[in-house]
């Protein structure tokens, strides 16, 4: 069984990332992340580990939280 961690940088600013929020991005295989990332927090992501796009805005969502946190289980299930 996988683990799930959800990990935030403060109010945007990707110098407000814990060190334990650092790990977890360049240890993760699935990276799940919203448009409120800041896209250089991305580039801290470990090589190989899956990017999936999640983010909602104003009228638009890439997928229902309900969805998402389907998702998120069946990822973590997977290990």
């Amino acid at each position: 069984m996988g683990k799930v961690y959800l990990v935030g940088a403060g109010p945007g600013d990707p110098g407000l990332i814990t060190i334990k929020g650092l790990r977890c991005l360049q240890e993760a295989d699935v990276v799940v992340y919203d448009r409120l990332v800041d896209s250089r927090m991305l580039t801290h992501s470990r090589n190989g580990a899956e990017l999936v796009f999640v983010g909602k805005g104003p009228g638009q969502r890439a997928m229902e939280q309900e969805e998402i946190n389907r998702y998120l289980v069946h990822r973590a299930k997977e290990g």
